[in-house]
C-alpha cells in the first residue's frame, strides 16, 4: 500500500516556474493543501505505526510532511528522506517559466514538447533518468509506505507501478490537494 502526496503549492508553482531541485518554500495555500491531505490520511490509515513514512529532502517535501504528520497527531519530525526522490532536475532551466525559456531556446522547448520523455534539460535530467533513479528507491520498499515527493516523481512512480505509458504520463496533472492511494493493484486519487 502506497499513499503518494505531492508537496503543497509554492509562489513558483504559482507562477508556473520550473522548481526541480531548487528549494522553494510552501506558500499558504500550500499549507492548507498540506493539512487537507494529513486530514484525509488520519481518515484513511487505521494504523499509522504500520507505515514508513518519507520525503524527499527538499523543504517544501520535508514541510508538506511535517504538517501531514501533525494533523494526523503523529510526531511531526518522525520520518526519513531519500534523495532518489528529489524532483526531476530543470538544469540550466530551473527557476524560468517556459514563456522565458523560449525568448533564447525555443527550439529546445519544442524538443521537449514533441519528446517530453527523453528530453535532456539543459544540465539537468530526462524522465527518463528521472524514473531510473526512482526505481532504485521503489525496488527496496520493504512495507506500507506514506511518500511526499513531487509531481515528476510520481509521474515516475505511476509509470512504475501502474505501466502508464510515458506519453500518457507526461501529460498528467498531478494534483497538490489530493492524495494518490496503490492497493497493490491500481491506484486513485482522493
Amino acid at each position: 500500500m502506497f499513499y503518494l502526496i505531492r508537496h503543497g503549492q509554492t509562489d513558483w508553482n504559482a507562477e508556473r516556474r520550473l522548481q526541480g531541485q531548487k528549494d522553494i518554500p510552501l506558500n499558504d495555500l500550500g499549507r492548507k493543501q498540506a493539512a487537507r491531505n494529513g486530514d484525509r490520511l488520519a481518515a484513511l490509515i487505521g494504523d499509522p505505526q504500520r507505515y514508513d513514512f518519507v520525503a524527499s529532502p527538499l523543504g517544501r517535501t520535508r514541510e508538506t510532511m511535517e504538517i501531514v504528520r501533525h494533523q494526523m497527531g503523529l510526531e511531526p519530525e518522525d520520518y526519513r528522506t531519500d534523495n532518489r526522490l528529489l524532483e526531476i532536475s530543470f538544469g540550466d532551466w530551473e527557476g524560468f517559466t517556459f514563456d522565458e525559456i523560449r525568448i533564447d531556446s525555443n527550439d529546445a522547448v519544442e524538443e521537449r514538447h514533441v519528446r517530453k520523455w527523453d528530453f535532456l534539460q539543459p544540465n539537468g535530467e530526462s524522465y527518463q533518468i528521472l524514473c531510473d533513479r526512482v526505481e532504485g528507491w521503489l525496488s527496496q520498499v520493504e512495507k506500507d509506505t506514506v511518500v511526499v515527493c513531487h509531481g515528476g516523481v510520481i509521474r515516475a512512480l505511476l509509470h512504475l507501478l501502474e505501466g502508464t505509458s510515458t506519453n500518457e504520463i507526461v501529460k498528467m496533472i498531478v494534483p497538490q490537494d489530493q492524495l494518490w492511494v496503490w492497493d497493490g493493484k491500481r491506484g486513485i486519487w482522493d
